[in-house]
């Protein structure tokens, strides 16, 4: 079905055209994040898809109190904010709390709602009401059929644009299964979808105190959300995903990324 096109600083989500949301999981340093965004861009370019930077300056949803967070908003802003000075492309990132979301979209471009916190009336709106597009990762908690209420949330509070992401539900302890006949139901409300094809990738809370996951299901179930019909693909990439600070088990190689991303085009293009 067609579905409402949200733009993202001049990227069309939902325009038929293929756009990539791509970065690493924490703003760990301005190093990290200024290959990977130097990569995608220039790979991106080259493929003639949209990008958007993503990386957090919170993870507020860590297994363990001992496992690093981030950088904290002030600095974790200002290294987003340098990102789009320096490289001219879209960013987004997570907003946790209601508070955050105004000073937050003053320096990104799209706003991104955890999916443990995808119900959460008061954030939604706070979200909704800064003008700025919504991006919200639907709980692993959630029928596909209910996030038509996210979506009447915001839309109640103004949303001027919205995004779905599918990232895996729920399967017993320790594991997430893909529902890919839920893609279409999540589409079928009328804003784009997106396909988190790392955080699919998880195992929650199995390595300890981190989360671990199977990094060789991504290229799978990327080409099968590709195949079924999204707006947006979502991935978690690193130079060196084994020394990455969160989801070290999922983030995908930044040298592999073009290997990737040219496997999964190929199914996206085909389907039309």
């Amino acid at each position: 079905m067609d579905v409402k096109s949200v733009d993202v600083a001049g990227v069309p989500i939902g325009g038929g055209h293929p756009v990539i949301i791509a970065g690493p999981c924490l703003a760990e340093s301005w190093d990290v994040c200024a290959r990977v965004v130097e990569k995608m861009k220039s790979l991106c370019s080259v493929l003639s898809v949209g990008y958007i930077f993503k990386a957090s300056f919170d993870k507020a949803n860590r297994s363990s109190v001992s496992t690093p967070r981030g950088r904290g908003m002030d600095a974790g802003l200002e290294l987003l904010a340098r990102v789009k000075r320096e490289f001219h492309v879209p960013t987004t990132t997570d907003v946790h709390l209601p508070e955050q979301a105004k000073p937050v979209a003053q320096e990104v471009d799209l706003l991104q709602v955890p999916a443990f916190l995808c119900r959460q009336t008061d954030l939604l709106a706070a979200c909704a009401e800064t003008g700025a597009p919504v991006n919200v990762k639907k709980g692993q908690f959630l029928a596909p059929e209910d996030a038509k209420h996210i979506v009447g949330k915001l839309e109640a509070a103004g949303a001027q644009g919205i995004v779905l992401t599918e990232r895996g539900t729920t399967f017993g302890y320790h594991a997430l299964v893909v529902d890919m006949a839920g893609l279409p139901v999540l589409r079928s409300f009328g804003w784009p979808l997106c396909f988190d094809a790392t955080h699919s990738a998880q195992r929650p809370g199995a390595a300890g105190t981190q989360s671990g996951g199977n990094r060789d299901a991504i290229p799978a179930l990327a080409r099968a959300a590709a195949a079924v019909g999204i707006d947006a693909l979502f991935l978690e990439v690193h130079p060196e995903p084994e020394k990455a600070l969160s989801d070290s088990a999922t983030q995908w190689r930044l040298a592999d990324a073009e290997a990737l991303l040219r496997d999964v085009l190929r199914v996206w293009k085909a389907r039309g």
